[in-house]
């Protein structure tokens, strides 16, 4: 399952996903991962939810991402929701068909392992694709 919340910055996208987070600390019967470009959430999330900044690993690509994730699981088969804090800063693209085609893996990578995934991308949500609307 893929949830993906779409919004210009400064509409308040990751505060919804600070609290998403931190009640799928509460609520989710595995681990949570949290994965953003940068630090900005360290102090804003529960301390046993796993917050990775991409940054430090290079995600420069969707490739290079599916790859990330496709680790993280093969690492820790416990994972059962994954937070992805502006998605397309993070591979560092413009929101388009590559994002959609990303979103179509999430949620079959997802379905495949039983896992969810919320992403928030900082665009106005008028100029998602098709694709990407089923997510929203």
């Amino acid at each position: 399952m893929v949830r993906l919340i779409m919004g210009v910055k400064g509409s308040g996208k990751t505060k919804q996903l600070i609290e998403l987070v931190n009640a799928a600390a509460k609520d989710e019967p595995g681990n949570v991962v949290c994965i953003e470009a940068g630090t900005i959430m360290t102090y804003d999330i529960h301390y046993h939810i796993r917050l990775i900044d991409a940054v430090e690993y290079k995600i420069d690509s969707y490739e290079v991402f599916r790859g990330f994730i496709s680790g993280l699981y093969a690492g820790n088969y416990d994972i059962s929701h994954v937070f992805i804090d502006n998605l397309c800063k993070i591979v560092g693209d413009d929101c388009g068909h590559e994002t959609e085609q990303f979103l179509a893996w999430l949620d079959q990578f997802g379905e495949k392992n039983n896992m969810k995934f919320t992403c928030t991308i900082s665009a106005d949500a008028s100029t998602a694709t098709d694709g990407m609307l089923k997510y929203l």
